[in-house]
């Protein structure tokens, strides 16, 4: 049995996984879903990491996965208690000293284009209803270079969603392979693909576990 730590992304919470949570428990897993300090201004990335280092209270066999932004705290969490993987899901990976502001042109990141980049293949009720949850990014974090040195000596995976509006699979592929050294792993749905397809999500993060 592991323990999945799941971090949200930008504007979101920890109920973007109550889908998947059940999924995985399902599967004989433990599940943390963790609200961070999106909305306190004073939170630095190192109160990020305090707030899933105390939801976590000493749970062994974690593997950390980080949704969209939350790809830039799930490392560090893994930097400072023993993580056995983690695990990007449309992620951003970050560099170090690397500035989110400075992230997008650093990644080469290109706009799809279209309206609707988060929800347009969740169900509608759902998707109105984690619209009304969607909270602030003000946190000081977002102001603070990435800062680790190095990147801590933990395995990852990146998992890409070949609807995905926000991240394009091709610009995926690219981003895993130049700042992860690795080729991505793929699945169907857009970027809310917690809230769209949470079955599926949780059997492709089962399968990292053997």
């Amino acid at each position: 049995m592991s323990t999945f730590a799941l971090l949200h992304g930008g504007g979101g919470s920890a109920w973007d996984w109550h889908l998947v949570e059940p999924e995985l428990r399902e599967r004989g897993h433990d599940s943390v879903a963790v609200d961070l300090p999106s909305e306190d201004a004073s939170a630095g990335w190192s109160d990020y990491v305090d707030v899933v280092v105390r939801a976590l209270d000493d749970r062994s066999e974690v593997i950390v996965v980080g949704h969209s932004l939350g790809g830039f705290t799930a490392p560090l969490v893994a930097d400072r208690i023993p993580v056995d993987l983690v695990v990007f899901v449309a992620g951003m990976v970050p560099a170090s000293g690397e500035l989110f502001a400075d992230w997008w042109t650093n990644t080469g990141y290109e706009s799809s284009g279209e309206d609707d980049l988060f929800y347009h293949d969740v169900p509608p009720g759902l998707a109105a209803e984690a619209q009304r949850r969607e909270r602030d990014e003000a946190s000081a974090a977002l102001q603070q270079p990435w800062p680790l040195e190095s990147w801590p000596d933990v395995p990852a995976r990146y998992l890409l969603c070949r609807d995905d509006r926000m991240f394009a699979a091709e610009w995926a592929r690219r981003h895993a392979r130049e700042r992860l050294g690795i080729e991505a792993g793929e699945m169907d749905g857009g970027h809310y693909v917690t809230l769209s397809r949470p079955r599926e999500l949780a059997e492709r993060l089962d399968a990292y576990v053997t």
